[in-house]
């Protein structure tokens, strides 16, 4: 909760009458893909608020324009806390969107009805209302675009913008997120034609290069590597997937997984390059990137290159706040709370008590990002004490697009340590089960029901006890799943 001397600025205030990098394209695109938010529509949501800010005092202000802020903002107007009250520093043109789309159906071709915003901006990844620009000024939202914070001064409790705009705050939500990790541009990270994708304008420049493109190399084989890498067999390219790892995701994967996704993905024609090394990436006489040079010497060819390996914590200019050295990110407490008073920090910046697990941690994915901002925003502005207890969760959807012979999506639920058992064939669905000390600890399902997805927080949740001999004798999922269930049930009977 915001300090005694944060309360009285706020409401002193009340009473005066009141990141993300882009990744490098050659060219801007020809069309546009979305349409920003003009500069008329900005001003005139501005004027909406000025009444409440003549004084540059907000009383809650959210840097960053991820799904942390969207569901943020929600939960702002929820409380009815928002009109007039709140105002959103973002350094996007775009009002806060579902990001996950944007290696997944935002990369689709034309023919294969490609997503687009409006069409998803938050929150209608998890089923709520379709919050547009207009849904923020009708809910008297300030909202500052193009503009990004570059510094705070915590004993004013103020922010200055990059365009030298000062924001007196009363509450700060820092939801930031991660930039790309990067290739050094003395090795050709910043050639024309290698993508990063974080945001709407990455995504647009790699849809122009895909357009053209004839070659396609994806370097790194986890999320960004695997969902680009499906995206691109849908433009029928040539597509290759590099990374240094013995196999695909393999901080989640178990080698045996990983090594049927492998087969899924070569069966559509992708070649995979595990264990490889790459010294740099070579540019054409054109100056355009021609090749990823490996480090055996050995040259793969491409005119488009996307980079997905991994991402880091976007803490600047926030450093002063204080940072965790082990995990990344911000430190906070179960409420969400930094060690200064009145500062907060959501998403994947924050690094919180991982209740469940009794360890501390950072957690890049959208369902933590939105279940998050939820939770701070409710601890913030009301009397809710309960600390954040957090399932980790996980999921992927690739080769989702028309035409496709096979849509996969999976899901995972809690901690993925001890002894594993698979049942399934993977075709047409396959299960991982995760057993440490006897009790279940995580699950994996893909090509599940809606009923079987929905029996896997229960189990990673509760832990039961489970019999390892009889899931591995399972001959099915459905019977595996079964067996997972009774267990579950015998816990609730002792």
């Amino acid at each position: 909760m915001p300090s005694p001397s944060a309360r009285r600025l706020t409401m002193a205030a009340i009473s005066n009458s009141l990141s993300l990098k882009h990744g490098f394209s050659l060219a801007r695109p020809q069309r546009p893909f979305l349409t920003p938010v003009p500069p008329s529509s900005t001003s005139i949501k501005f004027r909406r608020c000025y009444a409440a800010f003549a004084n540059e005092n907000r009383e809650y202000v959210i840097v960053g324009g991820g799904n942390s802020a969207g569901y943020a903002a929600r939960t702002f107007v929820e409380h009815g806390l928002a009109d007039g009250r709140l105002c959103i520093v973002t350094k996007e043109p775009y009002a806060p969107y579902e990001r996950p789309a944007l290696t997944k159906a935002y990369l689709f071709p034309p023919d294969k009805k490609p997503a687009r915003l409006p069409g998803f901006h938050t929150c209608v990844g998890s089923g709520g209302e379709r919050q547009t620009p207009e849904w923020y000024k009708e809910n008297g939202i300030e909202m500052l675009y193009e503009d990004p914070v570059k510094d705070i001064h915590i004993e004013n409790q103020t922010l200055t913008t990059n365009s030298g705009k000062i924001l007196k705050y009363g509450s700060l939500i820092i939801a930031t997120g991660c930039t790309a990790s990067r290739f050094p541009e003395k090795i050709g990270g910043n050639l024309p034609g290698v993508h990063y994708i974080r945001n709407v304008a990455d995504a647009d420049a790699l849809i122009l290069s895909l357009e053209k493109a004839k070659k396609v190399v994806v370097v790194g084989g986890g999320y960004i590597g695997m969902e680009v890498a499906a995206a691109a067999v849908g433009w029928n390219l040539d597509t290759t997937i590099i990374f240094p790892e013995d196999q695909l995701l393999q901080r989640l994967f178990t080698p045996s997984l990983s090594r049927r996704y492998e087969e899924l993905y070569q069966k559509n024609g992708v070649k995979i390059l595990k264990g490889a090394s790459i010294k740099n990436l070579e540019a054409g006489s054109n100056g355009l990137v021609a090749g990823v040079k490996l480090g055996d010497g050995s040259v793969v060819e491409a005119d488009t290159v996307i980079i997905g390996i991994g991402a880091k914590p976007a803490v600047s200019p926030f450093e002063r706040v204080g940072l965790n050295t082990d995990v990344g990110g911000i430190q906070v407490d179960g409420l969400f709370r930094t060690s200064i008073p009145g500062i907060f920090a959501v998403g994947d910046v924050a690094a919180f008590p991982l209740k469940i697990y009794d360890r501390i941690s950072r957690v890049e994915h959208v369902d933590h990002a939105r279940r998050s901002a939820q939770h701070c925003v409710k601890a913030l502005l009301s009397a809710q004490t309960q600390t954040y207890d957090y399932l980790p969760y996980f999921y992927s959807r690739i080769f989702e697009y028309e035409g496709s012979p096979r849509k996969v999506w999976w899901q995972f639920f809690g901690d993925n340590v001890g002894e594993t058992v698979e049942v399934g064939n993977f075709d047409p669905k396959i299960a991982t089960f995760w057993i440490e000390s006897g009790k279940l600890k995580g699950v994996l399902l893909e090509s599940g029901s809606p009923e079987e997805f929905q029996l896997l927080p229960k189990l990673a949740r509760n832990q039961p006890l489970i019999d390892k001999a009889k899931l591995q004798n399972a001959t099915t999922v459905e019977e595996a799943l079964e067996i997972a269930r009774a267990s579950l049930q015998g816990k609730a009977a002792v």
